[in-house]
């Protein structure tokens, strides 16, 4: 009897958990009425960067702008190869501001990949943290909810220290495949 009475709970609980709707994101508000194609990016070029308080407070001390970037799709690179639009290979912190468009709404898996932290957040929601030095991999997989079509506020803070880099996002709709993100569905 007891041994029934505890995997109804656990079943029970896995059905709540599972039925858990997903964070809403926010439409930006008020939407913008024209957008450049990419993202707004910030740079800096600190001594050394292992954290993501590292990176923001270099960038809050010496931040430049940089070349803007034309999305999310920065893969896996060699040895020696400058991060994203910047002007260096190593010890490279940036913060990325803009928008993302969705034209339709629906419950969406969103996953990050990235080399090495990041704290990404779209629409008012964290989609992913990753606070450490790591090979090129998942900083995390969410399921958001979207409401209406129209651009969302993308913000993130991103630093890579030594080795290689990547930044990229792949999204689906609920159930379907993830795919690497279009490059124009962002703006700023």
């Amino acid at each position: 009897m007891k041994q029934a009475m505890l995997t109804a709970a656990m079943v029970l609980g896995l059905a709540g958990a599972a039925m858990a709707a997903p964070p809403v994101l926010e439409l930006a508000d008020p939407q913008p009425k024209s957008v450049k194609s990419g993202l707004a990016v910030t740079y800096a070029y600190p001594i050394d960067v292992k954290t993501l308080s590292d990176a923001r407070t270099a960038l809050k001390k010496e931040g430049v702008a940089g070349r803007p970037l034309a999305g999310l799709d920065y893969p896996d690179t060699r040895e020696g190869a400058k991060v994203m639009t910047s002007d260096k290979a190593y010890v490279v912190a940036a913060r990325i501001n803009g928008y993302m468009k969705f034209d339709a709404p629906g419950v969406y898996e969103i996953e990050m990949f990235s080399n090495d932290g990041l704290d990404l957040s779209l629409g008012g929601q964290r989609i992913a943290k990753l606070d450490e030095r790591a090979p090129c991999g998942s900083a995390g997989r969410r399921r958001v909810e979207v409401k209406d079509a129209g651009w969302y506020k993308l913000s993130a803070v991103y630093f890579q220290r030594m080795g290689t880099s990547c930044l990229q996002m792949e999204m689906g709709k609920d159930g379907a495949k993830r795919k690497q993100v279009s490059n124009a569905v962002f703006g700023y």
